[in-house]
């Protein structure tokens, strides 16, 4: 068992999800990288400056999350931080009736973040410690045209995380990280033409995902007594 702190992060085989695997490892903790496309994180975890194990994982089989996370308190004895990070987003505006990606976003952006606190949660509980991150966006703030599901979804992850921070104890910390623009491969699932047209320009300025590792990793290295609650990060030129 190591006496290293220990994460797992959903969705890290590219974009945010890779930056916070590589920024919470080179803190010092070893980091489980979770997500499909387990190839990716075979590279992530050769090319790390610290601990990052591979893991294969889809965040919509409740099963496998569970799972995922008895499997990593069973070999290190622990689990400190949880970070819900996987999400997608094919944009679309609602009359082009994408039902199956409507069902995707809500799948992956609402189901798999209850699937990890339902996992994880009663580990967090028998230890009285530990940290949830949900990877929200700035869409869970605002609402732009062709991104009403992903907004709703992000919306959704917003509220489920707060009403977790309120429904705790003070020894289990809580934060809802917001980002705004940032590059990464989301936009790639987009098919409806109108909504990909309309990210090219709403995407033309976007941070590095390290920005949001930096912010995941404040979070999480504050004082056990220090809850930050939320944080809202975006380039400086998306108003």
């Amino acid at each position: 068992m190591t006496e290293h702190h220990v994460a797992l992060v959903t969705g890290a085989s590219s974009g945010i999800g890779r930056g916070i695997a590589t920024r919470l490892a080179a803190d010092g903790m070893t980091v489980i990288a979770a997500a499909r496309r387990v190839d990716r994180l075979k590279e992530l975890a050769a090319e790390a400056d610290g601990v990052i194990e591979p893991y294969e994982l889809d965040v919509t089989d409740r099963a496998a999350v569970q799972s995922a996370v008895d499997d990593v308190v069973a070999r290190h004895g622990r689990l400190d931080v949880l970070v819900a990070n996987a999400g997608v987003m094919p944009l679309s505006r609602l009359d082009a009736g994408l039902v199956d990606e409507w069902d995707q976003m809500i799948d992956v952006n609402v189901r798999g973040l209850l699937h990890g606190i339902a996992a994880a949660l009663p580990h967090f509980t028998r230890q009285e410690r530990g940290h949830f991150v949900t990877i929200a966006s700035i869409g869970a703030h605002q609402v732009t045209p062709t991104a009403a599901v992903y907004c709703g979804t992000k919306y959704a992850a917003w509220a489920i995380t707060e009403g977790l921070r309120l429904e705790s104890p003070p020894w289990l910390r809580v934060t809802t990280i917001s980002p705004g623009v940032v590059e990464s491969e989301l936009a790639n699932t987009i098919s409806d033409p109108i909504a990909r047209d309309f990210m090219v320009e709403y995407r033309r300025d976007a941070i590095s995902p390290s920005a949001i590792g930096d912010a995941v990793a404040y979070a999480v290295g504050t004082a056990p007594n220090v809850d930050v609650s939320e944080i809202v990060i975006r380039p400086a030129s998306q108003r």
